[in-house]
């Protein structure tokens, strides 16, 4: 992890002197860019391990690039933003940052979940080999309703028709399938899914269900089968399907 290659984007002089410093001293090969458009042009250049991008920046927007880029990749990306910039934070999630940091942050703090972040993109491309390699003895599928989950492809079918779904959004509607009926804490998903480092609040977690929600659920805004559980978590709800289960 000490060695990693970040891209700061960052228009404020200030911080970015003080970043360019600071992660440096943290052992991160640092590179930094001051906009939108040089964020993008840097990125294809490539070899970056994690993007710590501001949100609000000249030329082209935050969430613009991070929309850019995760059309292009899953390189881990962190969003920057001010206390005030709640709704635009979620937006952010939503389109694919990782986590985020509000300013004024601490440097620790900062460091802390940009190695969380680092931790958990190492651990996914472990895992996602082995099961590359150990599928066809461990191959099975969920179904629920008229969604079909197959671990060993990455697959998603809802109603017949396959779904691209990241890494991360799959696990987590893998989790719930597979624990179809029971109710599962948000600390227990964010644990399973992120990892105990993990350092943010549940406002990630949150974001992902409703990105699962707009790409399986007919009404995503009156969800049948991912449902809420007030003050407790979530749940696959396998009520009002006819059949569920285990698929031969």
């Amino acid at each position: 992890m000490t060695g990693a290659r970040v891209l700061v984007v960052e228009d404020e002089a200030s911080f970015a002197a003080a970043l360019e410093v600071g992660l440096a001293r943290e052992g991160f090969d640092i590179e930094i860019v001051h906009d939108g458009v040089a964020a993008l042009d840097a990125f294809e250049r490539g070899g970056h391990d994690l993007i710590l991008l501001d949100l609000m920046l000249p030329r082209l927007s935050g969430v613009d690039v991070c929309r850019e880029i995760r059309n292009q990749s899953s390189v881990p990306i962190i969003m920057v933003t001010a206390r005030s910039e709640e709704l635009d934070t979620v937006v952010g999630l939503e389109v694919g940052a990782d986590d985020y940091v509000t300013k004024p942050y601490r440097l620790r703090e900062l460091v802390a979940r940009m190695r969380a972040v680092l931790r958990r993109a190492e651990s996914e491309g472990l895992r996602s080999g082995v099961e590359a390699v150990t599928g066809a003895a461990e191959a099975h599928k969920v179904r629920v309703g008229e969604v079909v989950l197959d671990r060993d492809r990455h697959e998603v079918l809802v109603r017949g028709d396959a779904v691209a779904m990241p890494l991360r959004e799959f696990e987590l509607l893998a989790l719930l399938m597979e624990n179809a009926g029971r109710v599962l804490t948000r600390d227990m998903l964010i644990d399973r899914i992120w990892g105990f480092d993990y350092v943010g609040d549940t406002k990630t977690l949150d974001v992902h269900v409703k990105r699962i929600r707009s790409r399986i659920e007919e009404d995503p805004r009156n969800p049948k089968l991912v449902v809420t559980v007030r003050g407790v978590g979530y749940k696959v709800d396998r009520k009002d399907f006819s059949e569920s289960g285990r698929t031969r």
